[in-house]
This record gives C-alpha cells, structure tokens and sequence, in this order.
C-alpha cells in the first residue's frame, strides 16, 4: 500500500511539475544528514557535506519515487552552487568598477587642485617692496590670460633648468699673476673612474676607492695640471666621496649633475661651459656619449671594482708626459690615442719602444766613447795637443 501511496503521489500533476517540486535549502541538508539520500542511491553534493551510498553486497532494487528525489535533490544543489558563484562573480565586478571609479574622481581632482596651484601661484604678477605690480609683456592681455601666459613661461624656465648647465660659467675665470694658473686642466669623472659602487647585505651600498688614486693625483697635482671633477651624481653623493679621496685637496673645482646638459634623455659634461681653454683640457671618462666635445676625451676602460687593476698608474704616467712635453694642443695627442682600442696600454707600448730605442743610442754612445778613449791612448806625444 505504501508504494502505491508514493506512485500515486508522483505521478500527480502538481507534484511532478518543475513549479509545485521545490525543496529548500534547509531541507535538503536535514535530508542529507539523516541519510535520506544515501538511501535514494545517490551522491548529493551540497557545500561542505557529501553523502554517498554505502557499500553493500547485495544490490538494492530503488523505486522511481526515490530515483525522481534523489534526481531533484542532487539538480538543486548545484542550481544553488551555481547561483552562488555568478552572484558572487556580480559582486566583485561592482566592486572593482567602483573602486575603478573613485580612482579616477580623486585623479582628476587632485590634478585639478594642482593645475589651479600653478596658475594661481605662478600666473601671478610680480610686485616690488611695495606692493606695486610689476608691469610685463603680458600686463595688457585680459587677465585670465595673463594668468596663463605667465605659468607657461615659468614651466619653459623650469624645464630649461632642468636641461641645462646651473650656469653659464662653470668655472671661474683663470688666476692672474702674481697667482699660479696650471697650463693644463684636467677633468674627470668621478662613477667607475676613481671609485666603483657595490651592494652587499653586510653594508649596503658603498663605494670602493680606485688602486691607483693617490699616485695618479699626487702627479697629475699643481703645477701641471687644474684638476676637476665633473660627474654625473648628486652634489650630496659625491662631495663626502671627494673629501674622503683627496684629504691633500688636490681637486680645486667639484661639478655636479646640475652642471650637466641634459640631451635626448641623457646627461652630458658640456665643455664649452668650462670657460677654459679647450687646447689644454683632458676629460677622462669611460663613456664615450658623456662629452660635447670627443676631441678632449681620452676614453679609458670602465672600471668593475677588480682590485688588481693598475690602470691609474699608467694614466697618471701619461699624463705627466703630456704636461711635461709642454703640448700646444692636446686634441693632436689624443686623436692619435683614440685610435686604439685601449690608449693606455698603446701608451705602454710606446714606451717600451722608446725606453729600448733610448737603451740603444746609450749603447751607442758608450761605445764611440770608448773608441774615443783607445785610440786616444795610442796617439803619439808629439802628435797631442799642447
């Protein structure tokens, strides 16, 4: 009787219909926790619970009543999984519009908010002690467009700042007598030239010193050469760095990155600001695209903090022959220089040469003097001179 009861039941309209056949979410977790669907024969999978049907020996013979529930309760489920994930999914999407939303409101205000600083503070009018406007070339315009003319102008004078030199003399004028003016100026730069930075855990960051530093300054020094350091770092980096270099104070001029011209995203040692002769000023640097002018550049090998590297003692020998040649234009030097990969060790070369051809004329001479001093032993007396 009571399987007839339950066909009767399902194949009624009412309750067969998608409409009328709905089961909570409560009930099909009371359903799932007295076991109603392992007893249907079927897995239910419901947010943190699964049922399955237990092993048995013997096979059980289900109803289609049970079939049909078991069917509608596992359909349920994951019609309720399913709109839980797309309601969540809604969710972050309203969520990151929003916020996408709020970002570009409080953008736009705050370059608004500075747009109007600008105009206000540097659109306005210069006065004197007084108070009294200072009249311009855009005092005749209406004022609105005062305002912004003005602000043009300052934003062409802070980006001419920032691309080019501080000033127009970099250096001051020569010494006169009775002062001693050096004949050459030597320039360098300071960023793998005298000192290497390196990064460790220990320290931080640090700057290894050069081998090679004191000897090279100490003969590159008055009288022979001005030496100044023209470098790319910020004057706050490089100053302590300098002191520490050269307690002797052999370095006279320090030119930082405001000193440099700023071109095609790079900054570059303009020479010409130096207000020095061009015929007497060596630049010493590792990059070949950091000077105005090439024909002053004696480009050497950049330095990666290797601590045998003895490269400063053949550049201080060089130098001082340079200036103790007394060269009218050393451009002439180092255009023939710059035709060698590595001019320093082209200038090592050459002076072997020259020490083995110097080695030859006093063998040379030595033996003539000695050809002199024999054939002088033998002249007879009557034949020397009285």
């Amino acid at each position: 009787m009571a399987s007839l009861r339950c066909a009767h039941l399902i194949f009624r309209k009412n309750v067969f219909s998608v409409k009328t056949f709905r089961i909570s979410q409560r009930t099909l977790w009371t359903l799932s926790r007295r076991g109603w669907a392992a007893r249907f024969g079927a897995c239910v999978d419901l947010p943190g619970v699964r049922r399955c049907t237990t092993d048995s020996s013997k096979p059980k013979q289900h109803s289609l009543a049970e079939d049909l529930l078991a069917s509608k309760v596992t359909h349920d489920g994951q019609e309720w999984q399913g709109d839980q994930s797309s309601e969540k999914t809604k969710q972050e999407r309203e969520k990151t519009y929003r916020t996408l939303k709020y970002s570009f409101i409080a953008f736009g205000a705050m370059m608004t908010s500075m747009g109007g600083f600008l105009i206000w503070s540097w659109g306005d009018p210069n006065v004197d002690q007084d108070g009294n406007i200072i009249a311009d070339e855009f005092s005749d315009m209406n004022l609105p467009m005062q305002y912004l003319r003005r602000t043009w102008k300052g934003m062409h004078e802070v980006n001419k700042m920032i691309q080019e030199p501080s000033r127009e003399k970099l250096l001051p004028d020569p010494l006169k007598e009775p002062y001693f003016q050096p004949p050459y100026t030597l320039v360098m730069e300071l960023r793998d030239v005298l000192v290497h930075p390196e990064w460790t855990y220990e320290t931080g960051w640090r700057f290894k010193k050069r081998p090679g530093v004191e000897f090279l300054l100490h003969h590159c020094a008055p009288p022979l050469f001005e030496i100044v350091i023209y470098t790319n770092e910020q004057g706050f980096t490089a100053f302590p760095l300098i002191d520490h270099l050269d307690p002797n104070n052999y370095i006279w001029y320090r030119l930082f990155k405001d000193s440099t011209r700023y071109v095609d995203g790079k900054h570059i040692k303009d020479l010409n600001c130096l207000n020095r002769d061009l015929n007497k000023v060596i630049f010493v640097d590792w990059d070949s695209d950091a000077v105005s002018t090439p024909p002053n550049h004696l480009k050497i090998k950049r330095w990666d903090g290797n601590m045998e590297d003895q490269s400063l003692l053949d550049l201080g020998f060089m130098l001082r022959t340079i200036a103790e040649s007394e060269v009218s234009d050393v451009r002439e030097v180092l255009n023939y220089y710059r035709t060698f990969d590595d001019p320093l060790a082209a200038f090592r070369e050459n002076q072997r040469k020259a020490h083995e051809q110097e080695l030859v004329l006093s063998q040379k001479a030595e033996e003539e003097r000695q050809q002199r001093t024999f054939a002088s032993s033998w002249t007879p007396s009557f034949l020397r001179k009285r």
